[in-house]
């Protein structure tokens, strides 16, 4: 009797591991993907996970993988680091939120004078 051998018959494989700078890379290559549309594409070319994506963004936004030399690990940020990141994306989301604003007060500004 001969048994077929499956994806994972030679057993797991290593999990692969990036270094802080390959994840610079990476991302940066990812959102440049996201722009263009093929975000998707991107991350199963690479063999990657979305949620990797966020978690590498976050640790770039708090300063995390700023140079680290090759090999070093890149650790949990520390509470100042996280304070940091999370004042960061609160900035980004309200300067967007203003964007909009602004933007829609303009088109508003102009519908009265489109009407008389």
């Amino acid at each position: 009797m001969s048994r077929k051998k499956g994806p994972r018959s030679g057993g797991p494989r290593a999990r692969r591991s990036f270094t802080p700078g390959q994840k610079l890379e990476l991302l940066a290559a990812y959102e440049r993907a996201v722009t263009a549309g093929e975000g998707g594409a991107f991350l199963r070319r690479e063999g990657l996970y979305s949620s990797l994506m966020s978690e590498w963004r976050r640790a770039r936004d708090a300063g995390l993988l700023q140079g680290k030399p090759a090999g070093e690990t890149v650790g949990r940020p520390s509470a100042e680091q996280a304070e940091i990141a999370r004042l960061r994306r609160e900035l980004q989301q309200a300067q967007a939120k203003l964007a909009r604003t602004e933007t829609a007060l303009t088109i508003m500004g102009k519908v009265p004078s489109l009407l008389f």
